[in-house]
């Protein structure tokens, strides 16, 4: 299994791409707009057993998750409304209410406990749930992103605005031609730099749905800002059980990583985790605290 990380997934290498600034007929592929967004129905997170904490929590009415480790105390907020399936996830894994499957079989405990951050990078973020500990384990499962590309604004950014997402704009593009090669390239060079620059007026929320993203138009997505807490994920549709914790804001990854969460208290422990490096912060205990009314 290949590494899950917190950037969206690479196609070809594409440094051999040196677009034209040429005027081209145009068949009208990168002007027409292909998104329609999935249907999406809500659910309420349950929580089955409240956890006990001498922790002091926010007076907010919500669902919080204290993630214990040997550096101190993160203390985040889940966001039930505006991911509820992913932090269902997240706290019947945490819990021990939901199985999952290792080289051992099945099992059915408290996922997290015993884990390490086993990818940090310091002014980016920490990411941890991976049983391994090289990025490459997970629960067994995968499910879908849980994400709203409106409410995060991608409808109305264009991609030639947005540097960001170059990357996938160049797979949107190269994928329409099929192309897999330098020399397959060359051959469609005419056509591929008509394309871009067609495309380059296209919305972000356009670009990522042509490359897979799919987006709902239900829940209230939040941005990956500094705080946030996050699935890590190989791709669209491809969540199991490792998070990351911004140190910094981090808007080239808007519209491809479900935010679920925010952190509260405990930034001078991320700092900390970061600062120690890969695999040298051990999560304890995650205990999740209901305190909606």
């Amino acid at each position: 299994m290949k590494p899950i990380s917190c950037f969206p997934i690479q196609s070809l290498a594409l440094g051999f791409l040196l677009f034209s600034q040429t005027v081209f007929c145009s068949d009208q592929t990168f002007k027409k707009i292909t998104y329609e967004p999935i249907s999406y129905s809500p659910t309420k997170v349950l929580v089955k057993r409240v956890d006990q904490t001498t922790v002091k929590l926010p007076e907010k009415p919500a669902i919080y998750a204290v993630i214990q480790t040997t550096q101190g105390d993160l203390i985040l907020e889940l966001y039930d409304q505006a991911a509820p399936k992913t932090v269902q996830n997240f706290i019947d894994l945490a819990q021990g209410e939901k199985n999952f499957t290792t080289e051992k079989g099945s099992e059915r405990r408290p996922f997290y406990d015993g884990l390490k951050f086993h990818r940090v990078i310091e002014n980016f973020m920490a990411q941890g749930g991976c049983p391994r500990g090289d990025g490459t384990g997970g629960p067994g499962f995968q499910f879908e992103d849980e994400i709203n590309g409106k409410a995060l604004g991608l409808d109305k950014l264009k991609i030639k605005d947005a540097p960001q997402y170059q990357a996938q704009l160049q797979r949107a593009v190269l994928s329409e031609f099929n192309i897999r090669s330098r020399q397959e390239f060359e051959e469609k060079r005419t056509e591929v730099e008509k394309a871009y620059q067609e495309a380059m007026e296209l919305p972000v929320l356009e670009v990522l749905h042509r490359v897979g993203y799919r987006y709902n138009e239900v829940v209230p997505s939040k941005k990956a800002t500094r705080g946030a807490l996050a699935m890590a994920n190989a791709g669209p549709n491809t969540n199991g059980s490792q998070f990351f914790i911004n140190q910094v804001d981090t808007p080239h990854l808007d519209g491809l990583h479900t935010v679920f969460g925010f952190l509260i208290t405990g930034y001078d422990v991320l700092d900390r985790i970061i600062e120690k490096g890969n695999l040298q912060t051990t999560i304890r205990k995650v205990l999740i605290l209901d305190k909606r009314q």
